[in-house]
């Protein structure tokens, strides 16, 4: 019998491949249908290597959620980079691969990032959801956001609305 466990914690420089499994896999899933098709591959094509050294290495949070030995789960997150957001931190980027989603992983990552940002005095945070994406929009309702600013992000080319969730 073997005990597999689930844990939180910094993200490393030997965690790039399974980071980058992640994110494609989850952005495949989430914005499929949501992004043009091809604006959605020049932006996963684009997140090679050297964007997660430099995301690892750049001073905001990195955080892995691991099953195990296996990385299933990652959030970004640090100072708001965003004044329109009017709080002090903000949630850059929070995703769990698809054959994770549904188990709470999910809310419990956001909860653990939270947390560290509250612990360096970030207790306001936000962040950005396209408006299409109605499964986020959900999720971060469900967590308590309240829905906040509204603006255009830009994904290849492609201008789509987001909508901001402030919490705290």
């Amino acid at each position: 019998m073997s005990t597999k466990t689930i844990s939180i914690r910094r993200a490393k420089p030997d965690d790039i491949g399974m980071l980058s499994a992640v994110f494609e896999a989850a952005w495949r899933e989430a914005y499929q249908g949501v992004i043009p098709g091809v604006a959605l591959q020049k932006f996963i094509s684009k997140r090679g290597p050297s964007v997660w050294r430099g995301m690892i290495g750049r001073g905001r949070g990195l955080a892995v959620m691991e099953f195990g030995d296996t990385v299933v789960a990652y959030a970004s997150y640090g100072r708001a980079r965003d004044r329109s957001l009017t709080v002090e931190g903000e949630v850059d980027e929070l995703y769990v691969a698809p054959e994770y989603q549904g188990l709470g992983l999910g809310s419990r990552l956001f909860r653990a990032v939270r947390n560290d940002l509250a612990d360096h005095g970030l207790a306001r945070v936000g962040v950005w959801a396209l408006a299409d994406n109605h499964r986020a929009r959900a999720f971060y309702e469900t967590l308590g956001g309240r829905a906040g600013p509204e603006a255009i992000e830009r994904v290849s080319g492609s201008c789509l609305p987001k909508v901001a969730y402030i919490f705290g």
